[in-house]
């Protein structure tokens, strides 16, 4: 997420509301998504796009006249987008009358509000141990398409470069509008409310340059923000192309229906991962969210959706884009930090973290502001010219201080790893260092401080997680550990747009084509990017098979340091991409398999069917009750981690039947280790039958089951264990974690 999605919740709330007030109009009418489920089989084909997808729109048209209540106003213009290359189903203005007529007819899935969303690298591949893409695996890069749905990019960053780059692979069908591409940038397309012309796809943010440059930037050597962070910038595949999806506005709204019609022309484009760092939504069931309905129909396609896990902080249960058919990616730190310090007037040393480029602050007086407040203008009128004022919240990130004259500022932030950029010299302190300050300035009659510039420094504890990573558990599927990995997401320098200063200072008339951000935006590239990786090498894996040798070939998290955590909030470990090339075993998961799991959450069997474009949904019996298919529990998806919520105190018994693909070498022979359970005070003992898988060839299939009991005492507890197959080469390990009710206490 930009920086704009740390701040005070009171500037979200008013964020909200200004989106609320931006959907509905005057009339009463708001936007809203009508999903229809699968496309006609004359649309959702191999075929040229032509008159199928015309007959979709048209009866998309014919379906919303049916319900328009006043004689005014007609189907085309209501509807804003029409979904109809890789799904069926439209954005329209409705009343709320049409909308809940819409919901009661059969042929409609879901209808639901378009809701706003939010934008949730030199250092963090080399921290990884993923080293440059060496020239003779350029090539396999360059049949990878990469959608990035975002703010767009800026086109003249070196970053996106084509320089010795092959035209596009033959089955591109995108397209570029008001925009110039290259052999690198293959494709770029804008989205905003419907609007058909004068979109531009070029980046004013700055958010999707630098993601995209994240993702799959060229190497650019010499890059830093005014000498911090300096090295060489580059993406996990160099050599991939990019597609450009510019769903992302004004301080970085990003409306759903938009995001549907993006996913909606990527996948028909012929993108292979898709790439968003967008979120910041409650959770929703899953066919009333359009990044769940868009990444649903993209894995259809063989196309996996990477997105981030969201920046809400400590609070249980904020894990955003927690489908089971998309990479949810939580932010670590590398051992990168980027650190500042106030040298006091009695010689104590406080260190902080900013991205301070000034010049040091010699000895200047410290202040307290009158009121207590920072605001601008709180500040107004105030005598702070050329002193160091102590904000006690960080509320407007410094620019209340700069704006009165102020030679630096003191303030207290909630994400101590996370370094902001200020507008002035500065620093942001926890608020135990900061009542340090505060005894001292009451301990003299002259305080004086003096700030120095910040400094690169190693922290050998990392990768941590992030404190503003979104934890778990999955409010909506509690039996699927979401977030599923971790990715670096801490101070991360990449590409950025000119148009965007990247100090916060709406008067700052800097500018550059680099910058340092955080968050799980960050990360989430990280994750496509490395998805993109094992992609060129596995042209015919599925998506969850990607997802799988990603998951399970993550490094460890649960290391001293981490003790105040868990897989809740960091998922399998942090991710480890040159490992995820040559995982040994994946767990792979089809359509069919999903559906099941629906089927067994409870999910409508009628709805389902429309989703699928099946006379009954896959798994579930027949609508018409002539079938009879046993619906298993959610934990039976073969998914490559294993999670379960259950009753505190109570004695349990949980099993989790699983499938691995041998995709190593013929004649491998795995044996399985349990690494012991750790977390709350309790009883659990974690059996894994068989334990020994025997794989006569490539690409043969095993399967087993684990087994949990015990008893997990007490409510917001996490236990956790892991099962590692091993067979002398590779390590392939599933996180076990067994969880009760209430998990906000327990969050870091």
């Amino acid at each position: 997420m930009h920086r704009l999605s740390f701040r005070t919740g009171l500037l979200l709330l008013l964020l909200v509301l200004f989106a609320v007030a931006l959907n509905a109009s005057e009339d009463g009418r708001q936007v809203y998504i009508v999903y229809l489920g699968h496309l006609p089989s004359s649309a959702d084909s191999s075929e040229p796009e032509g008159f199928s997808a015309a007959a979709v729109e048209a009866s998309h048209h014919d379906l919303l006249h049916q319900v328009l209540v006043d004689d005014d106003s007609s189907a085309s213009e209501r509807i804003l987008h029409s979904y109809k290359r890789s799904l069926n189903g439209f954005a329209a203005r409705l009343t709320q009358q049409e909308a809940h007529k819409l919901s009661s007819m059969e042929s409609v899935v879901s209808v639901f509000p378009s809701r706003t969303r939010e934008l949730l690298t030199t250092r963090s591949w080399d921290f990884l141990g993923f080293p440059q893409t060496p020239p003779e695996e350029l090539p396999l890069e360059g049949d990878v398409i990469i959608g990035v749905l975002d703010s767009g990019v800026w086109p003249d960053s070196p970053s996106f470069s084509d320089d010795g780059m092959s035209p596009p692979p033959s089955r591109w069908k995108g397209s570029c509008h008001n925009f110039t591409c290259n052999n690198k940038i293959i494709g770029a397309r804008a989205y905003l409310g419907g609007a058909a012309t004068g979109l531009s796809p070029v980046d004013d943010h700055g958010h999707g340059s630098h993601t995209a440059s994240t993702v799959a930037g060229r190497a650019v050597g010499g890059v830093s923000l005014a000498g911090l962070a300096g090295g060489t910038a580059r993406g996990a595949v160099p050599g991939a192309r990019l597609a450009v999806y510019r769903v992302c506005w004004e301080r970085g709204r990003c409306r759903d229906a938009d995001v549907l019609a993006a996913f909606d022309d990527a996948v028909a484009d012929g993108v292979d991962v898709i790439s968003m760092s967008i979120g910041g939504l409650d959770p929703s069931p899953y066919f009333e969210d359009a990044a769940a309905i868009g990444s649903f129909h993209a894995m259809r396609r063989g196309v996996l959706t990477s997105a981030g896990a969201g920046n809400a902080g400590v609070d249980g249960g904020s894990v955003c884009n927690v489908a089971p058919w998309m990479l949810s990616v939580a932010a670590s730190s590398t051992d990168r930090r980027l650190v500042d310090k106030i040298v006091l007037g009695d010689g104590k040393t406080i260190v902080g973290a900013s991205i301070n480029t000034f010049p040091p602050v010699q000895n200047a007086t410290l202040a307290f502001p009158f009121n207590g407040s920072c605001d601008p203008d709180e500040l107004a009128g105030g005598s702070y010219k050329g002193k160091i004022v102590l904000c006690p919240a960080q509320r407007s990130y410094g620019l209340g201080p700069h704006l009165a004259g102020a030679a630096g500022s003191v303030l207290v932030g909630d994400q101590p790893d996370v370094a902001f950029p200020l507008p002035l010299p500065g620093l942001m302190v926890t608020q135990v260092q900061f009542d340090e300050i505060l005894a001292y300035v009451n301990s003299t009659s002259n305080p004086v401080g003096t700030i120095g510039s910040t400094e690169t420094a190693i922290d050998p504890q990392a990768p941590k997680p992030a404190s503003f990573s979104s934890p778990g558990p999955n409010l909506i599927t509690p039996g699927i550990l979401k977030p599923d990995l971790s990715a670096p997401g801490v101070d991360i320098i990449a590409s950025w747009s000119p148009l965007s200063p990247p100090k916060f200072n709406p008067k700052d008339g800097s500018k550059g084509l680099y910058n340092i951000d955080s968050g799980t935006s960050m990360a989430c590239p990280h994750a496509s990017g490395a998805a993109a990786y094992v992609k060129s090498f596995h042209r015919d894996w599925s998506p969850a098979m990607i997802m799988s040798a990603l998951i399970t070939t993550a490094t460890p998290m649960n290391t001293p340091s981490n003790s105040g955590s868990n897989e809740l909030k960091y998922g399998a470990g942090q991710l480890n991409p040159s490992k995820a090339r040559n995982p040994g075993l994946v767990y792979d998961a089809s359509e069919h398999d999903y559906i099941a799991m629906l089927c067994a959450q409870g999910y409508n069997a009628t709805a389902l069917a429309l989703i699928t474009g099946s006379s009954n949904a896959t798994a579930c019996a027949a609508a018409n009750g002539s079938t009879t298919v046993a619906v298993g529990s959610v934990g039976d998806l073969n998914y490559p981690t294993m999670a379960a919520q259950v009753e505190p105190g109570k004695n349990l018994t949980v099993g989790f039947p699983r499938t691995v693909t041998n995709v190593g070498d013929a004649g491998a022979v795995y044996n399985v280790k349990v690494v012991s359970a750790t977390g709350a005070a309790g009883n659990l003992v974690v059996a894994v039958s068989p334990s020994r898988l025997e794989f006569s060839e490539r690409s043969t299939k095993a399967s087993f089951t684990v087994t949990v009991t015990g008893v997990v005492p007490g409510a917001g507890h996490v236990v956790s264990a892991a099962i590692v197959w091993s067979d002398g080469k590779h390590e392939v390990k599933s996180p076990v974690v067994v969880y009760t009710p209430d998990m906000e206490a327990n969050q870091v």
